[in-house]
């Protein structure tokens, strides 16, 4: 069979610097680190601007997704504005196989690499059912297995550090903490093989860091963010939200990615529910469904172990929640679970939310501001803000209309 794409050949294991496209800085971070602990040099890409976009729009049909032109476009920027050597690099891009056109980035980077004169640089799909062979990049069953974990520990630290920051007595505290918890993990992943049978004491002792930054809890309006799994969590998607919230002295509630992967798995195992499909994989769903849920119950119990921080929410009770607006076959882009998580974060009283909304994601505009009415008729003191995010929105516009919502919510505190 003719090989119709660039491999990722074992020389290049020696010689090329793998690009990460930044969608969770801190997680990304640790993923990294694990990677890099089995012979691959990687580089996690924070840059941001215009010309990222503008590139995206050069190089990708202007119909395409939002996210898909910013990391498309991210990509050429490190290779054509940032100093990177096109014939020492290799990209990589994260991917679920779902429905959506994020399972089309791999064929759209790759005409878009070809379009700039860049064909030759290596395209590696990290996805559990790839279908591609790169004698380069292999995935062992350890190596999954530590990436899974590195991405929870971010979940961790991401979850606890937004509830310190607005709150901390002396500034860069909690900076300070995140980047030693972040260290020690990715020291502890490198070192000890069987770290993972130790991962209660981790979580426990990422939890005990955090609790030991004085605050000050004064008052402040916490603002959930929700929306298409991109721009939901990445600064250069949602132009620094996160930063630009806690300059308006609110408290930052951001869902876990740990959700959206027993989200995914359920979604599997709610398909042979619901349809018949995927019987023979059942088992092997079961079996990540049941060991996610394993990890995010240690995460859980580390958090209220030390007290005084909220406990994010189980995913069965998540899950729950959605049922009386939709099923749970609702599954295309983030499904039923962005409804279910503005219904959680409203339930635990974070009743301001704002809704990421990409431009070409049919899906999240369905499930996020299509759902925002029955929400809302059915839950008086929600308030939510969709706000999209494309090409042509610019960030004051955006900010301003943040802004309108939260004038709202202080007169109601």
């Amino acid at each position: 069979m003719t090989q119709n794409y660039i491999q990722f050949t074992k020389e290049m294991k020696k010689t090329h610097t793998i690009l990460v496209p930044n969608m969770l800085p801190t997680h990304f971070k640790i993923v990294m680190k694990v990677l890099d602990g089995y012979g691959y040099k990687s580089e996690l890409l924070e840059t941001s601007g215009p010309e990222i976009t503008e590139l995206g729009l050069k190089y990708v049909h202007n119909d395409t997704c939002y996210p898909a032109l910013l990391v498309i476009g991210q990509f050429l920027d490190a290779i054509i504005n940032r100093g990177h050597d096109p014939h020492k690099v290799a990209l990589i891009l994260f991917q679920t196989g779902g429905g959506c056109r994020a399972s089309n980035y791999i064929s759209l980077l790759r005409k878009a690499l070809k379009k700039a004169g860049y064909g030759y640089v290596p395209v590696i799909p990290l996805a559990f059912n790839a279908l591609e062979k790169h004698p380069g990049f292999s995935l062992s069953p350890g190596i999954i297995y530590k990436m899974i974990f590195a991405t929870v520990f971010g979940d961790i630290i991401a979850n606890l550090a937004n509830q310190c920051r607005p709150y901390e007595i002396y500034k860069g505290d909690t900076e300070k903490v995140v980047e030693e918890c972040t260290a020690d993990i990715i020291s502890r992943i490198q070192k000890d093989k069987l770290f993972f049978m130790k991962s209660k004491r981790a979580f426990s002792d990422i939890a005990k860091a955090f609790a030991k930054i004085p605050l000050n809890r004064v008052p402040k309006v916490k603002v959930g963010i929700v929306g298409e799994i991109f721009v939901k969590y990445s600064p250069l998607g949602n132009n620094n939200l996160e930063k630009f919230l806690m300059s308006e002295d609110c408290e930052v509630v951001c869902p876990g990615i740990i959700d959206f992967f027993l989200y995914c798995i359920y979604a599997s195992i709610s398909d042979y529910k619901l349809y018949g499909m995927k019987k023979k994989m059942q088992p092997m769903f079961r079996i990540m469904y049941k060991g996610f849920k394993g990890m995010q119950s240690q995460l859980r119990e580390a958090i209220a172990e030390v007290g005084g921080f909220d406990v994010p929410p189980e995913f069965e009770h998540i899950k729950s929640l959605a049922e009386e607006y939709l099923s749970t076959g609702a599954q295309m882009g983030e499904g039923w679970l962005l409804p279910a998580e503005m219904l959680e974060l409203s339930e635990r009283g974070v009743n301001n939310i704002v809704c990421t909304q990409p431009f070409g994601c049919l899906p999240n505009h369905i499930f996020g501001k299509g759902m925002m009415k029955p929400l809302k008729d059915k839950n008086p003191n929600i308030n939510i803000v969709a706000i999209d995010y494309d090409p042509g929105a610019t960030k004051v516009n955006q900010e301003n209309r943040i802004k309108l919502m939260l004038s709202n919510a202080k007169k109601m505190c």
